[in-house]
């Protein structure tokens, strides 16, 4: 599956950015997916997951009430809303499917070793 992400910018502190990913490929519907980031100097981290079907999602403890994601599998896109952003959400936001890694796996690791990605979108929250 290709993954392209995109709505990253630059907003001030408190304010609120809307990610997306389309897919392309096959059987979408058949992915765990998730939205990670990376800051500078920083490691990779999964932020939020939700399950192929949808019954399921799972965030870090950083983004909790915060953050949604979401994922329409009629349109073959996963979104993350993130509203209140701070300054230590600025990173590189990225986008990965996955259908080998199970669910506790998934929400158990850091960063669990997602099949697909896409390329990074810049998420700048200023003080």
């Amino acid at each position: 599956v290709q993954l392209q992400a995109c709505g990253g910018g630059l907003v001030q502190a408190g304010g609120s950015l809307r990610l997306s990913c389309a897919a392309s490929g096959r059987a979408f519907s058949s992915y765990n997916m998730g939205w990670f980031r990376q800051a500078p100097g920083k490691e990779r981290e999964l932020v939020a997951a939700i399950m192929w079907s949808g019954s399921s999602t799972y965030y870090a403890d950083s983004v909790k009430g915060r953050f949604t994601i979401s994922r329409d599998n009629a349109k073959d896109t996963v979104f993350l809303q993130m509203n209140n952003l701070k300054p230590e959400d600025t990173a590189v936001y990225y986008c990965a499917a996955d259908k080998s890694l199970t669910w506790r796996t998934i929400t158990t690791m850091k960063a669990p070793e997602f099949g697909s990605w896409g390329q990074g979108t810049q998420v700048t929250v200023s003080s």
